[in-house]
């Protein structure tokens, strides 16, 4: 998510080509490529096979931000997959997108961030404390929930408290994940170069059942979670100054980008760690550090990534609490959440709710691998709905102007793809899916009760696209 620029004269600054490439690798490389290889590992059991998923994730995202390329030149207006889901759908399908990323996605991805930092904290602290063996030992999850539960309660202080937390620091919080991702692809192929072995920070490594289909998928969702970020030029095409060129230019550039960043990322942590270990966990950075420069290089490369996911976790509450009080005031979620703090000028309700949610999901969700599958199963549902409305389009309204296609196999591929990964898991582990059906449902009355006769008078209209659009550029 990100906000309009404006100059000093309040007039609006259009976003360039860089900036969505900017816009997309950056929030593509977070804290997934930090901790999913672990994930993806524990599912294949073989380092080949993990590095065939991430190429497979690679490819699927890039077929989905190809069809999201499609939309967003054809229908440069802010929004993203919401304004799409409305155009193809209506306003239902479109509000039933906005509640679940408000009340699931949103603080899903915050909760992840949470216990991602909080696995980097205790291990710095958990080592510091156990001696050189402690990469062997276990930490409980209860001091792990306590960690991230305790993150979330600072960043709510910090957000309530400031009016604007500035674009500085996100960039150099940027700058730090893409420094850190390509110190490890150096520091490993240096170390593969010179023909060094492999370490094992766990000498007893756990023993999985045999792979099957659908940790095959699971090991997809993990990947995928860390390409996620390929649809976010499409959330403010509308400030872009070229979107019909621009919009797909910045996708398939960055997606080119993180794609060679993150197989390589990975090729770098196999030179350096035995798989069983990088399946045990879920601090590979850390690991690779320790095992390279010893305690100092893990502190060194935990303190990047814990320091990262904190401020990707302040920025996104601080945002996310914002599109909550927009959805409020565009009628879409109870008013009482459309009130700014007359002091501070921030919204401390929807900074409340958003805070309270994620900390919920930190508790009873599972932890960091569960809370993926369920953050993925919904985010993918949705996207299959969106990349279908490509080929909806195509046969509804064939003289629509397309300034760019894609081929139309390529959103047939995702589509069947995603059947796949929404479909297989449904039957081996229910539960994530009941999770996100359980959200979607209690969406419906919700729509009937405050939505119907506000999308009915907009549905079509030039100005209904800025109640979808507010729901990600609101700040």
């Amino acid at each position: 998510m990100v906000c309009p620029r404006y100059t000093t004269n309040g007039t609006l600054t259009l976003l360039s080509l860089w900036t969505g490439i900017a816009l997309i690798a950056g929030l593509q490389i977070g804290s997934g490529i930090f901790s999913s290889p672990g994930a993806i590992v524990a599912y294949t059991q073989n380092a080949t096979a993990s590095l065939v998923i991430w190429v497979v994730a690679a490819l699927l995202a890039w077929t989905g931000a190809s069809s999201f390329a499609e939309l967003g030149a054809m229908l440069p207006r802010n929004g993203g997959a919401q304004a799409y889901l409305a155009y193809a759908y209506g306003p239902l399908v479109s509000y039933l997108f906005t509640w679940t990323a408000i009340l699931l996605l949103s603080p899903g991805t915050k909760a992840v961030n949470s216990l991602v930092f909080a696995e980097y904290v205790n291990r710095i602290l958990w080592n510091a404390t156990r001696g050189d063996d402690a990469p062997a030992e276990i930490i409980p999850s209860w001091v792990i929930n306590a960690t991230a539960v305790a993150a979330v309660c600072f960043v709510v202080v910090l957000v309530i408290g400031t009016r604007s937390l500035g674009s500085r620091a996100a960039v150099i919080l940027t700058s730090m994940k893409v420094l850190a991702l390509l110190s490890v692809i150096v520091l490993g192929l240096i170390h593969r170069f010179l023909g060094r072995g492999v370490a094992s920070p766990y000498p007893n490594p756990i023993v999985e059942p045999s792979p099957t289909a659908a940790s095959y998928a699971h090991a997809l969702y993990a990947g995928l979670w860390a390409f996620d970020g390929f649809n976010q030029a499409n959330y403010v095409a509308g400030e872009m100054r070229h979107p019909a060129r621009d919009i797909p230019r910045a996708i398939h550039s960055s997606m080119g980008l993180v794609a060679v960043l993150f197989f390589f990322a990975n090729v770098a942590y196999f030179s350096v760690l035995d798989p069983a270990a990088i399946a045990q966990s879920n601090t590979v950075a850390l690991d690779f550090g320790w095992a390279l420069f010893g305690r100092a290089g893990g502190v060194l490369f935990a303190l990047v990534v814990a320091i990262s996911c904190l401020g990707v976790l302040t920025g996104s509450l601080f945002t996310s609490a914002r599109v909550v009080y927009a959805a409020a005031r565009t009628g879409q979620l109870p008013g009482a959440l459309g009130v700014l703090d007359t002091d501070r000028g921030t919204p401390i309700r929807a900074v409340l709710l958003q805070a309270a949610i994620t900390i919920a999901l930190i508790l009873l969700g599972g932890g960091f691998r569960a809370l993926v599958r369920i953050a993925v199963v919904a985010l993918w549902a949705f996207y299959f709905l969106t990349v279908s409305a490509v080929v909806i389009l195509r046969v509804r309204e064939p003289d629509l102007p397309r300034p760019y296609r894609t081929w139309i196999i390529t959103p047939l591929i995702f589509c069947a793809v995603t059947l796949f990964l929404l479909c297989v898991p449904a039957v081996a582990a229910p539960k994530e899916n009941l999770v996100v059906v359980c959200y979607v449902v209690a969406a419906l009355p919700a729509y009937y009760m405050t939505q119907k006769r506000h999308a009915r008078a907009t549905l079509g209209q030039e100005g209904s696209e800025q109640t979808y659009g507010s729901i990600s550029t609101s700040s």
